[in-house]
């Protein structure tokens, strides 16, 4: 029999995962908690309030904590799924909010501290970092949204089953994106609130997360999205040092003389070029095939 749960990674949670579960509880079916290798009680409180627990011996990451949320879903033969983080910066009643579009065919529904005027409380520099990652997120081939790094999300069957994460670390939000906009999954968002009065709470500083999240996408840009991540810039570097080659071959034959630092750029600058723009393309050509063979794999 298909149910709905709601699933988070918590890694020593003790102190609000308690309140969490029991919010959660009124809304879904079954609760489920992965410790990311707790060493507080976490783990005794989740299995004291009947949720169902999956342990990892050792922290190995949010990512790795997310993926095994989809994995116990699809065991449990999950039609839904929200994810919302351990720490009670989410608030469970907000839960039906994100469950309600699923029953009207949207595969995915992002909680989002932006949407309609909201984020008026979200700290500035909060702002800041999380829009430069919107729009990495959306570069390297994801969604466009208003909130990419938003831990609170409701999943339907179709991207239960579709969604399979690859890194380990906070990056995964990113890559769930991506992989949604890969398999064409139907999103939408709706608006969340979010408490931080619980900075000392977060098991990773902001100004830290920020950047190894960035670092992540432009890697996946590398492989997913190879003719922004090399043809671009060596078509912005083959065309400066083309220019360059005009403006030194009007003033020889005005009769300037060619100076050897300038010229040599120049002819850096085209040949580097060229090569990025014939490596991206390439490059491009082998990660389309590469995902097709996945694709079809996984149908």
């Amino acid at each position: 029999m298909a149910i709905t749960i709601a699933a988070m990674p918590a890694y020593n949670e003790a102190h609000a995962i308690a309140d969490v579960i029991k919010g959660c509880k009124k809304y879904v079916d079954r609760v489920v908690v992965v410790d990311d290798g707790s060493t507080d009680n976490t783990v005794d409180i989740a299995e004291s309030l009947g949720a169902y627990v999956v342990r990892h011996e050792i922290n190995k990451g949010y990512g790795a904590a997310l993926r095994n949320c989809f994995e116990t879903a699809r065991k449990l033969d999950a039609n839904a799924m929200v994810i919302i983080d351990s720490d009670g910066q989410h608030d469970p009643s907000e839960i039906p909010k994100l469950l309600e579009p699923l029953k009207d065919g949207f595969d995915l529904v992002i909680g989002s501290r932006f949407v309609n005027g909201n984020g008026k409380n979200v700290p500035i520099y909060r702002k800041f970092g999380m829009k430069v990652l919107d729009i990495a997120t959306y570069i390297a081939g994801g969604l466009n949204v208003t909130d990419s790094q938003s831990g609170f999300r409701a999943y339907g069957k179709k991207a239960i089953e579709k969604i399979n994460l690859n890194g380990t670390d906070m990056s995964a939000g990113s890559e769930i994106l991506i992989q949604a906009k890969d398999y064409k999954l139907k999103f939408t968002e709706v608006e969340i609130h979010c408490r931080y009065d619980l900075e000392d709470c977060s098991s990773e500083h902001p100004f830290i997360h920020g950047p190894r999240v960035l670092f992540r996408i432009l890697k996946d840009m590398e492989y997913r999205r190879p003719l922004y991540y090399f043809s671009v810039p060596g078509l912005i570097m083959t065309s400066t040092g083309f220019l360059m080659g005009l403006i030194f071959l009007q003033d020889f034959l005005l009769g300037g003389s060619l100076r050897f630092g300038p010229t040599l750029l120049m002819v850096m600058l085209t040949v580097i070029g060229a090569f990025m723009v014939f490596t991206g393309i390439i490059l491009h050509a082998i990660s389309r095939m590469i995902f097709l063979n996945e694709h079809i794999r996984k149908q």
